[in-house]
């Protein structure tokens, strides 16, 4: 195995294309990683560890932003903008015809005008984040206050931060492999591994060796979990009719439609996490108010959503919902069906057209059942890790893992690819 990988490994930095590529990415997360060491002035380090140790829901958007949130650098919004604004996207070709047809229909050059779009979108979003968290951070004394021109300095420039992240991300999908948005959020994961296991080993008690090792084989089957899942598709045998055209005959052909068990990916968890967010915020601001109903109303907010308990019930919840929209949003089993069709092709024993849709409906409708239980979760692996050991840095964080493990098999299957290529 070791023996394949090297192999493999040397192939890669024999090939030029192949090392520019690599080397170009490694190059963008560096400059990534030294942007993320660069905070705003003013912050009170040890209130923002407090802060973050009593939320879930910062933890995990520190996550998307690539860990440049837990210490408040001028990349603190890391890529959240653009995700913001690529989901909000996606929600208008639900709402619109117009954008679903450019998306869908309009071939590569319609997702290029979408993705345009999603980055004009952005801009907007990331002053409209950046003020709300530098409000939120200040009413938490954890920035001091700031004047008006203070706080539009620092609103530009965590704003530009985040712009700057989403550039380099295009530049790495175009010069680099992989998705650069991925790859910007898989290194700001790998960059806090270095902190989690150094707080462990200081917390280290010889006593709990077997919880120790327990956690280690969870971890192990998680993970395995977690490969098989993202992995895992339902074929669907699909056989082209056989067709004469003067004396040659083609077709016949017998394959398969895969359908993926998860289908929308961590898409699912972000909307989840948008929506459970957006109160929390919005109650942050209110819970000082010289009403007592709105305080009142905001302090009941915030302190559900503090109990473990309610929130993995509700994220769950609407993760498993979401993963419901997002596949439905996504996967069109009518404009499945009409395709097979007009390349002659059917499912054997199902009729072509309205029955050959229902039919991968319904299969896609049994699938997604197992992928919404299996991101549910995935999303609160982290709170019952920690209800069970009762330790807060003992914590398989499955949100973070699942888009680790998903960033690692896309990396592995385009070099492997582009090794192909080369080879014949």
């Amino acid at each position: 195995m070791l023996g394949v990988f090297f192999q493999k490994l040397t192939l890669v930095f024999k090939d030029e294309t192949l090392r520019n590529r690599v080397l170009f990415v490694l190059g963008a997360l560096a400059i990534f990683r030294v942007l993320a060491t660069i905070p705003i002035p003013g912050v009170d380090v040890l209130r923002l560890e407090e802060f973050f140790a009593n939320n879930q829901f910062l933890g995990l958007l520190n996550i998307f932003s690539g860990g440049g949130l837990s210490n408040l650098s001028i990349v603190m919004l890391g890529v959240g903008p653009f995700i913001t604004a690529s989901i909000i996207m996606q929600l208008m070709t639900v709402l619109s015809p117009k954008i679903k047809a450019m998306y869908q229909d309009e071939g590569e050059a319609g997702r290029i005008k979408f993705t345009q779009w999603s980055r004009y979108l952005t801009v907007p979003l990331a002053f409209m984040q950046g003020f709300a968290f530098l409000t939120l951070l200040q009413q938490n004394g954890i920035v001091p206050t700031l004047g008006f021109t203070a706080m539009m300095t620092n609103v530009i420039i965590i704003a530009a931060g985040s712009i700057l992240l989403m550039w380099i991300g295009e530049l790495v999908t175009e010069f680099g492999i992989g998705n650069g948005v991925s790859l910007i959020i898989f290194a700001g994961i790998v960059a806090s591994l270095p902190t989690a296991v150094s707080q462990l080993l200081f917390t280290f008690d010889i006593a709990q060796v077997p919880l120790y090792l327990g956690f280690i084989i969870a971890a192990i089957a998680v993970t395995a979990g977690v490969v098989f899942i993202t992995e895992a598709e339902r074929p669907i045998p699909v056989t082209y009719a056989r067709q004469t055209r003067g004396s040659r005959q083609q077709g016949g052909v017998s394959t398969y439609l895969p359908l993926r068990v998860n289908q929308s990916g961590v898409i699912p968890i972000i909307f989840a996490l948008s929506i459970l967010l957006f109160p929390q915020v919005v109650a942050t601001f209110f819970v000082n108010s010289s009403i007592p109903y709105v305080a009142g109303i905001a302090t009941a907010i915030n302190t559900g959503l503090a109990n473990n308990t309610i929130y993995g019930i509700l994220y769950f919840i609407m993760v498993f919902f979401f993963t419901y929209f997002y596949t439905a949003m996504t996967f069109d089993p009518n404009r499945i069906a009409d395709n097979l069709q007009k390349n002659g092709a059917f499912v054997p024993g199902v009729r072509p057209g309205g029955h050959t849709s229902e039919h991968i409906g319904n299969i896609l409708t049994r699938i997604t059942l197992v992928g919404a239980l299996f991101l549910g979760v995935i999303a609160v692996l982290p709170i019952i890790m920690q209800g069970i050991t009762g330790i807060a840095t003992l914590t398989i964080g499955g949100t973070a893992l699942l888009i680790a493990v998903s960033v690692v098999l896309d990396i592995v299957k385009r070099v492997e690819a582009q090794i192909s290529i080369r080879e014949y």
